[in-house]
């Protein structure tokens, strides 16, 4: 019995540490950019939207850094672009909303 309640623990523990760091609001992730400058991904304004690490990560990007390489043109639908549409509503698509040189 001892056994079982300590395999649930440890299972209860593992469900739930994905969930808690589901959203870093305390990080920022800086992309080269090329030509058009830099890209930042600022984690307190996807979270303050109600975004998850788990809404994009890996059904949009994997896991691990530096795997994805963005290149033009940036297609509808993919990566970021998923969600910043241009559409009313959501972030606009010109070159300047993300990339600052």
């Amino acid at each position: 019995m001892k056994k079982a309640a300590t395999l649930i623990t440890i299972l209860a523990v593992l469900a739930f540490v994905g969930s808690a760091l589901a959203t870093t609001p305390d990080k920022t992730t800086e992309y080269a950019g090329g030509p058009m400058g830099k890209v930042v991904f600022d984690g307190k304004t996807h979270a303050d939207a109600g975004n998850k690490c788990m809404d994009c990560h890996p059904k949009l990007f994997p896991m691990k850094a530096g795997v994805t390489k963005v290149t033009m043109p940036h297609n509808d639908g993919e990566l970021c672009h998923a969600c910043h549409t241009g559409e009313e509503g959501k972030p606009s698509k010109t070159c300047t909303s993300c990339h600052k040189k």
